[in-house]
């Protein structure tokens, strides 16, 4: 098949789509994980380059935490629409628009004069961001059509995500200690164009056969939820829980999600279609991103600040103590997808929720900080929880879904992982700020009383560890792959599983 011409791949179908040979396919996977490493490495790189940010851009604790979560919500808000447009008007075109806006994103975060301007620009990389991995996935999902090629490509994928994810501090670390903060965003920019070149030279453009209208008032319900719920947690230990701005946004969270529960199922092409939640696997998965999602983005948060404010370790120093979770996650998650495409998700989900809760109940009941060994052991566990979950996430979330819906399915599993880091981040710095604060500084940490301070959040992250192994344990059995099969059958009853999308 002629390669020279790119543009032609959009007049194929996806039956010749399939017939790439073994070569052009891994290639097409490779591309579509190189936009997931730098969007996932974003999410965590900048942990450990926080307390260096606060000293330059002079901010609170809540000024940190909206760096992270500026980021994570925008994606989280928008995914969902990428993925439908995306099936809509072509997975190739987005994911291409994806790139460009992200790259030119990292590049403005690199020049940021302040904390303000770092926030707005971190929004403009996650519009970028919000295009890249529902629309990778559906690529992928539509490329290797075999289940079991399917199930291991997507095992690929995962374990990109828990490397690049635990990666994230080990990266940033040597960044900051050896250049400067701002190096973290740099490192987007030639990865961004190269994985630009290998979409434009060898993905092929692929759609839905019948994508989804746009639901412009459903979008806009989801951004107010994930928003006003975000600003509220952040921003309570400052204002007060009680405080009249607070009860706002937490009664505007509230109708917005409301409003959407009800109006969703009215539509006939919802932009949250509620009937995949009857497959148990489906919603399993999205409660199982958000706890292990929360896991993570508390545990880089609370864990980097521990490090560089109260052990005064420098950011190269931190991002070595946390290298066990690097390299855990490097070794369990393609361990985790050959588990998933061999036996199925519940093995991988099992030793995730255990390793998950066993980190957590150890800096919770036994203060693992306090003592080098029992440090190191919390961050084995927890590398080996996070490195075990993300394939069976992925693979559970578009198992069982019609194809055509793909995009959808995809990123309702990314939203889910961004919702959970959000509110993990917004949590744990929330119970941080509360406990710890500063007598002398609004908005600080106060160093002396952190360890005690961090106690509460540590049992939190015990309990969603719990909330892994739990949920895996009752939607990865044989009543809930029933689920699946039956509401598979509801979505699209002519269709036969595994029957491609169209390429033009």
């Amino acid at each position: 098949m002629p390669v020279s011409r790119p543009t032609s791949w959009s007049k194929q179908s996806h039956d010749s789509v399939a017939e790439f040979g073994p070569r052009r396919r891994k290639v097409i996977l490779g591309t579509c994980c190189m936009s997931l490493l730098i969007v996932s490495l974003d999410n965590t790189v900048l942990n450990v380059a926080l307390p260096s940010m606060q000293r330059e851009l002079h901010t609170t604790v809540a000024g940190l935490q909206w760096t992270l979560d500026a980021y994570t919500l925008v994606i989280a808000s928008l995914l969902m629409l990428a993925g439908s447009t995306a099936d809509r008007i072509g997975r190739r075109r987005v994911f291409k628009t994806g790139l460009v806006i992200f790259t030119l994103g990292s590049l403005l975060c690199s020049l940021a004069p302040t904390l303000e301007t770092l926030v707005a620009f971190r929004a403009i990389q996650a519009i970028g961001g919000s295009m890249l991995n529902p629309v990778a996935l559906s690529i992928v999902t539509n490329t290797f059509t075999d289940p079991r090629e399917r199930a291991r490509a997507i095992g690929i994928w995962g374990g990109v995500v828990g490397i690049s994810m635990a990666a994230g501090p080990l990266i940033g670390g040597l960044l900051v200690e050896t250049v400067s903060w701002r190096a973290i965003f740099l490192i987007n920019l030639p990865i961004g164009l190269a994985a630009f070149l290998l979409t434009w030279r060898y993905v092929p453009e692929s759609r839905a056969a019948k994508p989804r209208r746009p639901d412009p008032f459903g979008q806009l319900l989801v951004m107010i939820t994930l928003g006003a719920l975000t600003y509220s947690i952040i921003e309570a230990p400052t204002a007060g829980w009680t405080s009249p701005l607070i009860l706002t946004f937490l009664g505007l969270a509230v109708c917005a999600l409301t409003g959407l529960l009800l109006y969703e199922p009215r539509r006939a092409e919802p932009l949250i279609d509620l009937r995949f939640f009857r497959s148990a696997p489906f919603s399993g998965a999205t409660v199982i991103a958000v706890c292990a999602f929360s896991a993570l983005g508390g545990f880089l948060f609370m864990n980097t600040l521990y490090l560089q404010n109260v052990r005064d370790l420098s950011a190269l120093d931190a991002g070595l103590h946390i290298l066990p979770i690097a390299a855990l996650a490097f070794v369990c998650a393609p361990l985790s997808g050959r588990l998933v495409g061999s036996y199925g998700a519940r093995v991988p989900l099992l030793i995730a929720g255990t390793a998950l809760a066993a980190s957590g109940l150890l800096f919770a009941a036994f203060e693992a900080e306090t003592r080098l060994w029992s440090l190191f052991t919390g961050y084995v566990l927890f590398g080996i929880g996070f490195g075990m979950v993300n394939a069976p996430i992925t693979n559970t979330a578009v198992a069982g879904m019609p194809l055509a819906q793909s995009g959808v399915a995809a990123a309702v599993a990314s939203t889910s992982r961004q919702i959970g880091q959000t509110l993990g981040v917004a949590v744990i710095g929330a119970v941080l700020a509360a406990g710890a604060a500063s007598p002398t500084e609004r908005g600080m940490i106060d160093e002396a009383g952190f360890v005690a301070a961090s106690r509460p959040a540590w049992w939190i992250i015990t309990g969603l560890g719990l909330g892994v192994l739990v949920v895996g344990a009752v939607t990865s059995g044989q009543w809930a792959r029933g689920t699946a099969r039956r509401n598979a059958a509801r979505l699209e009853p002519a269709s036969v599983p595994g029957s491609p999308d169209t390429g033009n």
